[in-house]
């Protein structure tokens, strides 16, 4: 029997602007003026201001009345705590967090993998060091990139073509080339594990482990960042081992629910 299609997506411009300006707000470390907004979404001032207006009222973004600039507004918070209540994953995984980041002194973290283009941080335990990485629940990265990039490709089946064009928009410290990326990635296919070191953050080692789903094809990763001296290659092979063990026991857990 040949698969079904999938469903046809209409575009909706209004829906996908809306997003889009959500997602600048949420970027941006301050405030921003209409102009501001307009300009970097690629859209007619009016039209920007129309859907400010409606995301206004809803409570999604909140405007100074005086500067006349924007910011996400405390109506995304009920949001955001619901997806991560009605989420399995973060409460299944925040225990291990909680261990490999007080016994390894790293920011532990777990990630979600919803498609290509990006990973979004939904469970973090912070490092008890005075130098930490600055990410928080919430946060995205191009799906791609560093140790976790080297999983989602190593344990899943995207296009090829779709992989590189990707890998070719990705901004490193000290980037590899496709061909040695992609021999990393089938070195993670083997090992279960990828650790990147300095090539995404100068001086910060990366260590990666999939969490696979019923299917065996990932569905998130758990991420440990650490500064380079602290995570020699003996203490991260380490770190990796015990990594593997959490995210197996976690796809286990994940692969019992109904």
């Amino acid at each position: 029997m040949p698969e079904p299609r999938p469903p046809r997506i209409r575009a909706v411009p209004a829906v996908t602007r809306a997003i889009a300006i959500l997602r600048l707000l949420s970027r941006s470390r301050a405030p921003l003026a209409l102009k501001a907004i307009a300009g970097s979404l690629g859209l007619v001032p009016s039209t920007a201001l129309h859907i400010l207006r409606a995301l206004l009222a809803e409570g999604l973004v909140r405007v100074d009345p005086l500067t006349k600039q924007y910011g996400l507004g405390v109506g995304m918070l009920p949001l955001a705590r619901a997806v991560l209540e009605n989420s399995d994953f973060p409460s299944l995984v925040q225990a291990s967090l909680d261990d490999l980041s007080g016994r390894y002194g790293v920011t532990a973290i777990g990630v979600e993998l919803p498609d290509l283009d990006h990973m979004v941080v939904v469970a973090l335990a912070r490092a008890q060091a005075p130098v930490r990485l600055h990410v928080d629940v919430g946060s995205r990265f191009p799906a791609l990139i560093s140790a976790t990039g080297r999983c989602l490709v190593a344990f899943s089946d995207h296009p090829p073509a779709e992989i590189e064009k990707r890998f070719r928009r990705l901004r490193w410290n000290k980037a590899p080339s496709y061909a040695d990326w992609r021999r990393e990635v089938e070195q993670t296919r083997r090992q279960g594990f990828s650790i990147d070191r300095g090539n995404y953050i100068a001086g910060v080692t990366i260590v990666a482990v999939p969490v696979l789903n019923r299917r065996g094809t990932i569905s998130h990763t758990l991420v440990a960042v650490g500064l380079g001296n602290q995570l020699d290659r003996a203490t991260s092979l380490k770190l990796a081992r015990d990594m593997k063990s959490a995210a197996q026991d976690v796809s286990v857990q994940l692969s019992a629910l109904p």
